[in-house]
């Protein structure tokens, strides 16, 4: 489908590609990984042709239309949503406008929004109606760049469930792992500037590259020994006659030697946050309260009618609940940003609120460095401290001298969370905390949050980041609240298994039914053989799919190598042998699905 072949790129001093190449089939999902700024969007710009590279070729299948959704940059129009998802399309019929529908339905417009000026809705809102714009054409090759930003918890499952059918490739660059492992089959990793696949999901990426560093650091120093054997041998041994030849074919071999070298590693930095004063027991309590939104030209919409929640000392707890269910509205009522019509928002000993909201307009001051406003608090935290956790989340270097004023969204929104973490509340609640990070970033905030003492309510659509740190899950609907103990997967376990027992009640209270029963048995069986026979199918092939990764791995590992790359129909035998495997493995992983 797409072919990139050894690929260079340079910005100034910077190079981004060094003989980087990629190939890209019908139907495969890649995830793109890197370190922020090594170049990932650079290269789904090339791939769209907006950009040029300096050496090498990208060569597209004829025919072939690449769809790309940005990480910002909504649509500005006048056209209604509907008219919106639809543009660009030269015909549609009543199908089409119905498959847009379902589309924006499931990025979570309601049947009411489809008539709203794009212009009047937020940039995040703004931005779903551009991936269902790209999602309704269709193309070849969908490039999405943080595709899960602007999403809820549910609008991000049903994209999830929409990928999995999709009938094009798909390359994603993405900080949500859970996404990563339940859309993409392989990883394309940005690393040392090229590009490198891993067959699998990003745990088991994880594992490999940290085998590779210890094998190529084991090669490393058993090289540096043998380098200061020779130097040793050749400074004891230069002014002697009789070893004079020896000496002078050991400073051309050390003069020779292909060096092994370590990459630059980006570190990995373990932050230590400042603990919060211990409060109350009872950490919140919101009595009574209820709270009506007027919406201009409609009926007024109740959230919340004389609602009762708190919240106890320690607690970790995740807000989900469909799109407009109430979880920012509960979120700003216990942090005092919004006050109930009703009812009373009670604190507990000793409380300390903190708010982290993705938009901050206002709590900045635009005058100030990043720095200096990062150590405005009252802890006195050592300036190398906050350089440090500055860096973690994304201002490395002299970034942290940029104004305020003149920082984007995102920028804005890292900055308020650094702040937050170096002078932590005891109370933390946080709408969305994980939108404008990278991994590493998210990696760091996790952690410092584990071990945060305080009490944590959060709203999140980041699944890896909900499953780490929730010890409960809120499920917010209909201006009720259920709880329940542990992560989101025990949470959605939970769901499911109400959902069944009324079905297996059902089944334990039928009655017998004679002939018709022994019918139905016969029925029963024939289906669990049918399934039996399935799921022995489906292990067959999961053992063949995983033999195929492994050759595919040795083969891409064999291209690696100085002497086969010195052999140009040696790289083109195993390309083609690698080609073939990957079309085996895209009929056998279609084959498990059927």
């Amino acid at each position: 489908m797409i072919t990139l072949r050894n690929i260079h790129k340079s910005f100034g001093q910077q190079t981004l590609f060094e003989g980087a190449s990629l190939q890209i089939n019908d139907g495969e999902r890649f995830a793109l990984v890197g370190p922020n700024g090594a170049g990932k969007s650079t290269l789904f710009k090339m791939m769209l042709r907006e950009e040029e590279a300096d050496d090498g070729e990208i060569q597209f299948k004829k025919g072939i239309v690449a769809g790309y959704l940005p990480q910002e940059n909504a649509p500005v129009s006048e056209r209604t949503v509907l008219e919106e998802t639809l543009e660009g399309l030269d015909a549609f019929d009543s199908r089409l406008e119905a498959g847009a529908k379902a589309v924006l339905m499931g990025l979570g417009f309601k049947v009411s929004d489809f008539n709203r000026i794009v212009n009047t809705l937020s940039g995040g809102w703004a931005m779903r109606v551009a991936m269902a714009r790209l999602l309704i054409k269709k193309p070849d090759l969908l490039l999405l760049d943080e595709p899960t930003n602007h999403l809820d918890l549910d609008s991000l499952l049903w994209l999830e469930d929409y990928l999995a059918y999709y009938p094009g490739a798909v390359l994603v660059i993405s900080h949500d792992r859970t996404f990563i492992n339940t859309v993409c089959s392989a990883i394309v990793s940005l690393q040392d500037k090229t590009l490198k696949v891993y067959h699998g999901d990003y745990e088991f990426f994880l594992a490999q590259r940290e085998m590779e560093k210890e094998k190529l650091l084991s090669a490393w120093k058993q090289q540096q020994d043998e380098i200061a054997d020779m130097e040793d041998f050749i400074a004891r041994n230069r002014v002697r006659y009789s070893t004079a030849a020896r000496v002078q074919s050991m400073i051309k071999r050390l003069d020779k030697l292909e060096r092994v070298e370590l990459p630059v590693e980006a570190k990995t930095v373990k932050i230590r946050f400042p603990q919060p004063a211990r409060t109350g027991a009872k950490s919140l309590e919101l009595k009574n309260v209820s709270k009506i939104y007027a919406v201009p030209g409609r009926e007024p919409i109740q959230v919340y009618k004389n609602f009762n929640f708190e919240l106890q000392r320690g607690q970790k707890i995740a807000f989900v609940g469909h799109n407009g269910a109430g979880k920012s509205t509960l979120l700003k009522m216990l942090a005092g940003a919004i006050e109930p019509d009703s009812g009373e928002r009670v604190t507990g000993l000793n409380v300390k609120t903190g708010y982290f909201s993705q938009h901050r307009e206002g709590v900045l001051d635009p005058n100030r460095t990043v720095l200096r406003e990062a150590m405005d608090n009252d802890r006195l935290n050592p300036e190398l401290m906050v350089r440090t956790v500055l860096g973690t989340f994304l201002f490395p270097g002299d970034n942290v001298f940029k104004k305020c004023g003149v920082l984007s969204g995102g920028e804005k929104s890292r900055l308020s969370l650094v702040k937050l973490l170096l002078d932590p509340p005891n109370v933390l609640l946080m709408d969305e905390p994980t939108t404008h990070l990278d991994m590493p970033s998210v990696e760091a905030l996790v952690g410092a949050l584990k071990e945060f003492e305080g009490t944590l309510c959060f709203i999140s659509h980041d699944l890896y980041f909900v499953n780490a740190l929730a010890d409960h899950v809120a499920h917010i609907e209909h201006g009720k609240v259920t709880m329940y103990p542990g992560n989101y997967d025990y949470f959605r376990y939970r769901v499911e298994q109400i959902k069944a027992e009324p079905q297996q009640a059902a089944a334990v209270c039928a009655p017998a039914a004679g002939p018709a029963r022994s019918d139905s048995s016969k029925e029963e069986r024939r289906l669990k053989k049918l399934l039996d026979q399935k799921a022995r199918k489906a292990e067959k092939l999961k053992g063949e799919i995983a033999l195929i990764r492994q050759n595919i791995d040795k083969l891409a590992a064999r291209l690696s190598e100085p002497e086969v790359h010195a052999d140009y129909e040696l790289v083109k035998s195993i390309g083609g042998e690698i080609t073939a495997l990957e079309e085996t493995l895209s009929i056998k992983t279609a084959e498990i699905d059927k």
